[in-house]
């Protein structure tokens, strides 16, 4: 098992560990360590104790290969109330994947109006990732999971815990938005709804917006998928932690034949 899925490389350069691999290809990254990556980027630019980064829109714009990457970032839109920052992550000279993070400014007493559900509970039992046919050994094997509803084998709406056992980089905690893109962009795998050795559904955006942030190492999916029959498919994924929802994550899918 690889000890990280970034090493640092140098200011605003980062070696990809074969950890970061994706279920299509042993030589793409999975979209939760780059997502993760540009927001921890997001998080340490010009950085405000009284701000909080409280969404997060990722456009891939082509396959993360399993290399080095190069991190710049920007504030697009300054403010003390609220704030646009930008992060491009390129590989080679190549732009693969851009970050557009919104600050928002913290209340001390704001008001509380949580989502109508029931806190669920952890289950106790882990949970072996599947994706036929698919590379496992990469991201999928080096998150922790415990099915809560639904089966990793059969498609459908399905509810999963999932937190990393190795660290975003060597000895660095990570920050609570980083946390969440690097789970939640699993929502459209968990959920799927064809056999992916016939189908590929490959997400080529992840927009996650947290009310809150989460608490504790864990993050809930509650993940369903559909599709419009035109080549284009919707994943929906409620976030939570351990006492209730946290927010949600939207992935729009390109939907072709293998």
């Amino acid at each position: 098992m690889e000890e990280s899925f970034f090493e640092a490389a140098g200011p605003g350069r980062y070696r990809s560990t074969s950890a970061t691999a994706g279920p299509w290809s042993p030589d793409a990254q999975h979209g939760g360590p780059p997502s993760a990556l540009a927001a921890r980027e997001l998080e340490y630019h010009d950085p405000d104790e009284n701000m909080r980064l409280a969404r997060v829109a990722i456009d891939i714009l082509r396959p993360v290969p399993v290399r080095e990457l190069t991190a710049r970032t920007r504030t697009l839109r300054p403010g003390k109330r609220v704030a646009l920052l930008e992060t491009v992550l390129e590989s080679e000279g190549q732009e693969v994947l851009c970050a557009r993070g919104w600050r928002i400014a913290k209340l001390a007493d704001g008001p509380a109006v949580p989502k109508n559900t029931t806190a669920s509970s952890l289950p106790s039992v882990a949970s072996q990732a599947r994706f036929p046919g698919g590379h496992v050994d990469g991201y999928l094997s080096h998150i922790e999971w415990r099915l809560e509803s639904g089966n990793f084998d059969v498609p459908g709406p399905c509810q999963a815990w999932g937190r990393p056992m190795i660290p975003l980089l060597p000895g660095e905690a990570i920050a609570p938005m980083a946390q969440t893109l690097l789970i939640a962009d699993t929502g459209s795998g968990i959920s799927r709804t064809l056999d992916p050795r016939q189908f590929i559904f490959i997400n080529v955006d992840l927009t996650v917006v947290l009310q809150r942030d989460p608490v504790g190492d864990w993050v809930r999916l509650d993940a369903e998928t559909s599709m419009g029959g035109s080549g284009t498919g919707l994943a929906e994924t409620q976030l939570s932690d351990t006492t209730g929802v946290i927010g949600a994550a939207i992935q729009t899918l390109l939907v072709s034949p293998r």
